[in-house]
């Protein structure tokens, strides 16, 4: 069973997507990301298997939570360095997890 401070060691953060690119070298479909979390963490890489659900374009400016503090990790050639949270959908495609606000602070922490 997880703790409280189990949980508290995750870093997860309020990110902003600036950049949307396709992965044709990833086995599964997904994009490339670039996503802003804030002064403290800054620009971030991460890959996500969310072709089904979004298009390119409306992820640009979208607001999401990643872990921050897990290690990099390497896929294909590409190092996704935070991961993007979702759930899973009816059929199993991935939803972003969003802020229900549009104003929270890029970067701001999940308590």
């Amino acid at each position: 069973m997880a703790t409280v401070d189990d949980f508290q060691k995750l870093d997860i953060r309020v990110g902003k997507i600036l950049e949307a690119n396709d992965f044709p070298e990833a086995k599964k479909p997904a994009y490339k990301l670039k996503i802003d979390f804030g002064p403290e963490i800054g620009i971030k890489n991460s890959s996500v298997q969310i072709v089904a659900l979004y298009k390119k374009e409306e992820l640009i400016g979208k607001l999401v939570l990643g872990v921050v503090n897990f290690p990099p990790r390497k896929i294909g050639p590409f190092e996704s360095e935070v991961l993007t949270l979702g759930v899973p959908d009816a059929k199993g495609n991935v939803v972003l997890m969003t802020p229900d606000s549009k104003n929270p602070m890029v970067g701001g922490k999940l308590f």
